[in-house]
């Protein structure tokens, strides 16, 4: 038996349960990425005006990150395949002053 096929037969189902309270999901029109040598921290926010609020924070390693991106331009590809070129929104005018909390 090849490598492949050997591969192939040890691919597991993974059963991924939705929290209750995630089934809605957040809305975020701005997001803010930093990061360390360990991971990548995404804050993920809702920007009304002159007000923002977090909604999501997002950590991750830097192997998953790359898998992440790829798969967000993969995804991006096949959409503006189908449906058309999106065009990318505008930056938000003004200084956003957005200071996560210290770690």
């Amino acid at each position: 038996m090849d490598e492949k096929a050997s591969e192939q037969k040890e691919v597991k189902e993974i059963k991924i349960n939705m929290p209750a309270n995630l089934v809605g999901g957040v809305y975020s029109n701005l997001m803010t990425v930093s990061h360390t040598r360990e991971e990548f921290i995404m804050d993920f926010a809702m920007l009304h005006g002159s007000v923002g609020v977090v909604t999501a924070r997002v950590i991750m390693s830097p192997g998953h990150m790359k898998r992440t991106v790829s798969a967000l331009q993969d995804n991006l590809k096949k959409y503006e395949e189908v449906i058309g070129k999106i065009q990318e929104a505008p930056q938000p005018k003004g200084k956003l002053g957005f200071q996560p909390p210290s770690t």
